[in-house]
């Protein structure tokens, strides 16, 4: 078993910045420690409808972690991270 690689986009980037430090640690142990281990990391995450029809999302807290996965090079790349509230405005 191999584990997956995480990449985050800028925009991710920008808003794990904004939340405050131990938010943005566990955000980033969850996918770390977590999902990236994972054989198959879907199994814990909820695929998206509509407009986010091609990417998961990964529930930490009350934030959301919404995702691509690229199953063809083992990589999760991380393109949103909000609060639940916020997430798919």
């Amino acid at each position: 078993m191999q584990a997956w690689n995480i990449q985050y986009t800028k925009q991710a980037e920008r808003q794990l910045k904004r939340l405050s430090p131990d938010v943005e640690t566990r955000i980033r142990s969850f996918m770390e420690n977590r999902v990236a281990k994972l054989e198959a990391p879907q199994v814990i995450a909820k695929k998206l409808s509509g407009a986010y029809e091609d990417r998961i999302r990964y529930r930490v807290g009350d934030y959301r972690v919404i995702c691509r996965i690229e199953d063809h090079l083992l990589l999760i790349l991380v393109v949103e991270v909000a609060h639940r509230r916020e997430v798919y405005r």
